[in-house]
């Protein structure tokens, strides 16, 4: 089966992972009502981009997962809530989200803005002792960044899978993230449904970003391992 025909099937079966939940999430909602499980993978959608190729709707934008290292207390829900943001300010922190490092840098190429601290170090205090800049001015830099990365990142809907597996490099969780990114990223293969030309991650400074189409950098490169498409049907007669 080619890989179009795949991809079919992997939004279906993501479409019947949505209609059990009762539609889609919006990180706002669902923080606040209490439906997050703790353990899980989510895929977020564009809705500004709509598949082109392998049926109706938006597409995948950013698969992800959470713990995946042996003996991690991290929480999906915990995961979910660096993406989201401060509650409240609409701030964030970048430097505990791959999610909102990309979106803001790519946010700060698009428009140009002078933010040379975004991304460095893993820490704010860190980043002012490298460059000198205080700790107010650069907060009060990276902020306005912060907010309209939040902004950006609350708009997407997304669903969950409730996967309960014990952390490791080796659990479902990782398989399904992993074989997800693979399958959908356009990265060194044919182009099926493309980014458009006004997606926010065409203006990122990593190839694999633009490439792929999603908002991931790891596992874009990789050869999918089909049987995941197996385990993620297996998932649904277990939701």
């Amino acid at each position: 089966m080619d890989r179009l025909e795949n991809i079919k099937i992997f939004y279906d079966l993501l479409d019947s992972f949505k209609i059990k939940q009762g539609g889609f999430f919006k990180l706002s909602e669902s923080m606040k009502n209490n439906t997050i499980p703790h353990r899980g993978v989510y895929f977020f959608f564009d809705e500004s981009e709509p598949r082109s190729d392998s049926g109706c709707g938006p597409r995948v934008v950013r698969v992800g997962t959470h713990g995946l290292t042996v003996g991690s207390k991290s929480s999906l829900h915990g995961r979910l809530a660096q993406h989201r943001g401060t509650v409240g300010t609409g701030g964030g922190n970048h430097r505990g989200s791959i999610f909102r490092l990309l979106v803001g840098q790519a946010l700060i190429s698009r428009d140009n803005f002078d933010v040379p601290t975004w991304g460095l170090k893993s820490d704010a205090g860190k980043a002012s002792r490298k460059t000198g800049i205080s700790l107010d001015v650069l907060r009060s830099v990276e902020t306005p960044i912060e907010i309209h990365v939040s902004h950006i990142i609350n708009k997407l809907p997304f669903i969950l899978l409730d996967i309960s597996d014990e952390p490791g490099p080796d659990s479902l969780r990782a398989d399904i993230e992993k074989g997800s990114i693979a399958l959908l990223s356009n990265f060194d293969k044919p182009q099926i449904d493309p980014p458009s030309s006004n997606w926010l991650g065409c203006y990122s400074n990593r190839e694999k970003v633009r490439r792929s189409g999603l908002w991931n950098s790891d596992h874009v490169d990789k050869k999918v391992d089909m049987q995941f498409l197996d385990k993620l049907n297996k998932c649904l007669d277990y939701s």
